[in-house]
């Protein structure tokens, strides 16, 4: 599907627009959530402000960035002080619960029904609230997920008692240089398992994540299906927009909505078919919890 297409935005008050998603919702026998960055932040786990400030100050004041994503792309001198910035990061990136409860919101609303998600989110909220984790596939990779720097193999490992060790035990911005990381196959230093450039490792798990969506995709070609996308912006469109867009169109019977407090919008061609909610992700999904389906009667047509 061209992106050069008449772009459209859904029309009508906020309740209508959630009444109208309600209803898709419901009549949706199988829903495939696709979910960027904006979710998280709905959720909390903001990367600038007063998050930023409570656990960055100390950065922040030696080098003067101002966010924590602007600061994973910083040329620390050392790896002691790299993987002191990098274990506060994933610790309260993953290893803490996400301030507001969005994702336990979603999983009420989808929980009895056939669902999928796609994300490039690498948070792992999606588990923690309670999703089966044999629905998820993590295209962009894990922050709870080392690799070698130099892959050697594709494989991962899990890093959570190694980044807590390096949290807790940090001091003047360094981490003592016998817990840095590495890999336990060649002693190359690790790095952590995110999609940044060729050297991203996709190991079996992701394989397996990938050939399930193919299945799940396969399987709902036809059929009422709700391609529900959530917080998904521009920078890789490829991943969930463009798909999502293109699979609506292909399928008269399905429906699209796109939540995004920035940009909310569908192509023309299916429009019809589509709602779109300029608006916090976390007021939308209380909104819907908040409908009751049994005084709905009929489905009205979106």
């Amino acid at each position: 599907m061209s992106t050069r297409m008449p772009i459209s935005k859904s029309t009508g008050s906020f309740s209508e627009r959630i009444e109208a998603l309600g209803a898709a919702l419901s009549a949706a026998d199988s829903v495939l959530i696709g979910a960027g960055a904006g979710l998280s932040t709905s959720a909390g786990f903001t990367y600038s402000g007063a998050r930023f400030e409570r656990y960055f100050s100390d950065f922040a004041a030696k080098y003067g960035f101002r966010d924590m994503y602007s600061g994973g792309f910083y040329p620390f001198e050392t790896r002691e002080e790299f993987w002191a910035y990098w274990s506060r990061y994933i610790m309260i990136n993953r290893y803490m619960d996400a301030p507001k409860p969005v994702y336990d919101d979603l999983f009420s609303l989808v929980k009895d029904k056939d669902y999928f998600v796609l994300t490039t989110n690498v948070d792992h909220c999606f588990q923690k609230a309670g999703f089966d984790k044999n629905r998820l596939f993590y295209t962009q990779g894990d922050y709870g997920l080392f690799q070698c720097s130099k892959p050697c193999r594709q494989e991962t490992y899990d890093n959570e008692s190694a980044v807590r060790e390096m949290f807790e035990r940090q001091s003047d911005m360094r981490v003592p240089t016998e817990l840095l990381p590495v890999c336990p196959r060649c002693g190359r230093p690790m790095s952590m398992n995110l999609r940044a450039d060729e050297s991203f490792v996709e190991d079996e798990g992701w394989h397996r994540a990938a050939r399930r969506y193919a299945d799940f995709l396969r399987s709902h070609a036809r059929g009422r299906i709700l391609f529900l996308e959530l917080g998904v912006g521009y920078n890789t469109p490829g991943i969930v927009k463009y798909p999502f867009w293109e699979m609506t169109c292909r399928n008269p019977d399905a429906a699209y909505a796109c939540v995004n407090l920035g940009e909310a919008s569908c192509p023309g061609q299916i429009a019809e078919r589509s709602v779109c909610i300029e608006s916090d992700i976390g007021g939308v999904l209380g909104a819907l919890l908040d409908l009751n389906p049994r005084k709905t009667g009929n489905i009205p047509d979106i």
